[in-house]
């Protein structure tokens, strides 16, 4: 059996892929064997230093704290980004020409500028220059965050509209409405719902780098894991395990992202075949089936 890209392989070719993989399994534990004997080695293993880092104690005082602010951060972002997103993909449709051309400005510039840059020079900003702000890491995380994820659903916006068919815009028209109309109620709802797991993808970049956070001294999860750290002389083992939590987090929205986009297929797909079944007056008669 063949496909369009390549042959299915025969008998010695699917002979040498198994053999491949056996090897290949094999270096993998060999290598894991090797991993663990120096940690073993160098006194990594010790379950004084494990206990100390899964205990009670560790989670109570440090690492539910700094996933709470994580997700606070992470929280706070999301809505700012989103609306910024909205707002300037808006902008860069427009058909006034300098509103579309600032808009561009800023949205590319923002995406240019490196996250933890922007995090670095808003804290010292408002440490020297706004010090009745309160929680300034929190506002300097916050703030980077909003800018760059913003400036990136904003490109989600402007090429969700783009993908659209013409039809959906020439329709608003021919109905009554002006352009700013049409791209409020009919294309941006439209480019809303098609872009809803690209959109829940990117929360993974926001959750991943409010982690930035720390180089600023905002009490997230990394930087209560280096706190516990230094205190129980347990680096590896304490970040392991913000590292799995880290993990499960980006993995659960991964999962949320893959779901909405096979129920937003599914339910595009169940549109487009009632809209072409019974009870269109536009759909073509179905001949009857030959006896």
């Amino acid at each position: 059996m063949t496909s369009v890209l390549f042959d299915a392989p025969g008998p010695r070719a699917r002979r040498n892929i198994l053999v491949g993989n056996v090897l290949g399994a094999v270096a993998a534990l060999a290598l894991i064997a090797w991993i663990l004997s120096v940690l073993h080695t160098k006194g990594q293993l010790d379950s004084r230093l494990w206990i100390a880092a899964l205990d009670a104690r560790a989670w109570q005082h440090y690492y539910l704290p700094g996933l709470i602010n994580t997700l606070r951060a992470a929280a706070f972002a999301t809505v700012g980004a989103v609306a910024f997103g909205i707002l300037f993909g808006m902008g860069r449709l427009s058909h006034n020409v300098v509103v579309r051309a600032l808009s561009g400005v800023v949205v590319e510039f923002f995406r240019a500028v490196p996250v933890l840059l922007m995090m670095i020079f808003l804290w010292l900003l408002f440490s020297r220059q706004m010090p009745w702000i309160e929680d300034r890491p929190f506002t300097a995380v916050v703030i980077a965050l909003v800018l760059y994820n913003g400036s990136v659903i904003a490109e989600l916006v402007r090429s969700g509209v783009r993908n659209l068919p013409r039809g959906q815009g020439e329709a608003g028209l021919a109905i009554g409405l002006d352009r700013g109309q049409v791209l409020r109620s009919v294309q941006l709802p439209q480019a809303l719902v098609a872009m809803l797991p690209a959109l829940v993808s990117q929360l993974v970049v926001v959750l991943k780098d409010s982690a930035l956070g720390q180089i600023i001294t905002y009490p997230e999860l990394l930087r209560a894991a280096q706190v516990l750290a230094s205190g129980e002389q347990n680096p590896m083992q304490t970040l392991t395990v913000a590292a799995v939590v880290f993990i499960l987090l980006n993995y659960g929205l991964s999962v949320l992202a893959q779901w909405l986009s096979r129920s937003l297929s599914s339910r595009t797909s169940g549109r487009t075949a009632a809209g072409a079944g019974i009870g269109n007056p536009l759909a073509a008669p179905v001949a009857p089936a030959a006896r």
